[in-house]
């Protein structure tokens, strides 16, 4: 029998036993037989105590052998991560040539922007020169033609000359 089962025998009988006269937390047990359930405690304690022993040390075993591989498993990981850091050295060179090369392909396109900015801004200077000289001549023939207006070029005589335009 489990000694938690003659544990709870001892309190059942604790429990169920005649209480003294007059008392409220006296009672009477027959003494024998309490002491015979106590020496079978007694005597299942040790095996008990030698199981969980025996429990607690095949733990102790399974945990080195846990603790065993993982410093197997710690030993092969650093090894590979020797191996990638070696590996990772060439990856981190050509990161750099690579961002290198992005650097002056970004100068380069800066400056043919800033060239083109300049061309495009020159044309528009052009441009606008252009249209300011045709806007003055523009608005010189409405002027001459306001001008002939005023003066009476439009009259309508049969005897006067035609417009010049």
């Amino acid at each position: 029998m489990d000694p938690f089962d003659r544990i709870d025998e001892i309190i059942a009988m604790v429990e169920t036993a005649r209480a003294v006269p007059m008392s409220r937390n006296n009672c009477m047990i027959d003494r024998a037989e309490m002491i015979g359930i106590l020496d079978q405690l007694r005597a299942e304690l040790p095996a008990d105590i030698r199981r969980a022993a025996a429990l607690l040390e095949e733990r102790d075993k399974i945990m080195d052998a846990g603790k065993r591989e993982a410093d197997r498993i710690i030993g092969e990981g650093e090894a590979e991560h020797a191996r990638l850091v070696s590996v990772n050295e060439i990856t981190v060179s050509a990161e750099h040539e690579g961002a290198r090369i992005v650097a002056e392909a970004r100068a380069e396109a800066q400056r043919l922007r800033a060239e083109v900015d300049d061309y495009v801004d020159t044309a528009l200077a052009n441009f606008e020169q252009f249209l300011t000289r045709a806007l003055a001549s523009i608005e010189r023939g409405r002027d001459k033609m306001h001008a002939l207006r005023e003066i009476g070029t439009f009259s309508g005589d049969e005897n006067e000359r035609p417009l010049p335009f």
